[in-house]
């Protein structure tokens, strides 16, 4: 199941306490205070994961709390400090304060570690306030708490190319064609309901990451069909490929434009990438002046046309 927001509570373990405590030993009739310091408490990390695409593993554990910070004890005996906790998220996961918007993360290279919430320091033991005055304090510092908040994170995909169009454009069956990407493929509209992810080996080795984005429509910055929740997935992606349906029918130029308005309202940054467009169904073309009414769109746009 691809999940692409989530909503989590963390909490850093509290610091614990300083230790009142006096030395005891036979032989030294003048002790003084002994009690030793408390722990840290362990904080909570995000680390980008390149195994993970998708929030799903955090449907059901919505909180995360590091270990607490061990007591000081006597004879100047420091507590432990407890352990971290890390939340593995996938690379493009953007971190929000839920309830401010602040930004916290956006994790964009694999193994990145990203704080978000830290843990509260040790208590100070007695030792540390004995005084000429005051050489038998019996009071010591108390761990401070974990710092503690509820986090938004959105998913947005990294990848080089998104393969955008109307729905039945044929995006899935280019992606399972060119990757060994498996998304579900029939005549009808609206078939990808999520993103899928494929990777295109090269002739020279290196590979590239595709992104299948479902179907978009006309007001799809506005949430029109599956809208604007996976217009956001193209924003990482360095070129867009626009695939048209050669095969269908009616104005081509004005099926490219309604796509490159989308764009434009959603985000003038995104409509300004690299765009190539390309005829799909090219096989099944029942208007033979349809192709070249896509080759037209993409030249008054100075798009490459394929």
């Amino acid at each position: 199941m691809f999940i692409d927001t989530a909503e989590i509570h963390v909490r850093g373990g509290d610091g614990g306490n300083g230790c009142v405590a006096f030395r005891r030993e036979k032989f030294v009739p003048r002790g003084g205070p002994s009690g030793g310091d408390g722990g840290h408490g362990g904080s909570v990390f995000a680390v980008a994961d390149p195994a993970l695409n998708t929030l799903y593993h955090l449907r059901h554990q919505k909180s995360f709390r590091a270990e607490r910070g061990e007591h000081g004890m006597g004879s100047n005996r420091h507590g432990r400090s407890g352990g971290d906790v890390v939340v593995p998220l996938p690379l493009g996961s953007v971190v929000r304060d839920a309830e401010t918007g602040e930004p916290i993360a956006d994790l964009l290279a694999a193994g990145e570690r990203v704080l978000l919430a830290k843990g509260g320091n040790g208590g100070w033991g007695n030792q540390h306030f004995a005084t000429p005055a005051r050489q038998a304090p019996k009071f010591a510092k108390p761990g401070l708490p974990g710092e503690e908040r509820q986090l938004a994170i959105e998913l947005k995909l990294l990848a080089d190319v998104a393969i955008i169009g109307f729905p039945n454009a044929g995006k899935s069956t280019l992606i399972s064609a060119i990757s060994a990407a498996k998304p579900k493929i029939a005549d009808y509209p609206f078939t990808t309901l999520v993103p899928h992810l494929g990777v295109v080996a090269g002739d020279d080795s290196r590979t590239l990451v595709v992104a299948d984005i479902p179907g978009l429509i006309a007001g799809a910055h506005r949430g029109a069909g599956l809208g604007i929740r996976f217009l956001k997935h193209v924003e990482r992606c360095r070129l867009l490929c626009h695939l048209v349906d050669a095969s269908g029918s009616g104005d081509a130029e004005n099926d490219v434009e309604v796509l490159e308005k989308e764009l434009r309202e959603f985000s003038p940054e995104v409509a300004a990438r690299p765009r190539v467009l390309v005829a799909s169904k090219i096989d099944a073309v029942s208007d033979p002046d349809r192709p070249a009414s896509i080759a037209r769109a993409a030249a008054s746009r100075g798009l490459p046309f394929y």
